[in-house]
């Protein structure tokens, strides 16, 4: 087993939500103004779920080399708010990789993948 190679992610912007509020489509306010999200419970604005899957997927293949990426699984286990800077770390074994994002001490997303060979 080794280590995947620590990358720093980050800071998530503003700009960063919105941009992908219009590639993915999720236009629900949560994510872009404040005082909605304020008025459904949440201390501001986050990221949607998806874009912090997607940046760590994005780590994984630019990584392992294009086309190597054989399955992708994630889990979004906590919030990325604006301003945010994540820490990507993992384990390699043969074809499995296993991937954290950390924000400080609290994982926010973590991620499964098999690669078609051994990177």
């Amino acid at each position: 087993m080794s280590a995947f190679p620590p990358q720093r992610i980050g800071p998530i912007t503003r700009t960063d939500i919105v941009r992908y509020a219009g590639a993915g489509g999720d236009f629900n306010p949560i994510h872009h103004d404040d005082a909605f999200a304020r008025a459904a419970g949440s201390d501001g604005v986050f990221a949607m779920g998806l874009l912090s899957g997607g940046i760590v997927a994005a780590r994984l293949a630019r990584w392992a080399g294009p086309g190597n990426v054989a399955s992708y699984r994630v889990r979004f286990t906590g919030q990325v708010w604006p301003g945010d800077e994540l820490l990507l770390t993992g384990d390699v074994d043969g074809v499995a990789v296993t991937l954290q994002a950390r924000r400080g001490d609290d994982v926010v997303v973590r991620a499964w993948a098999t690669l078609r060979r051994p990177a």
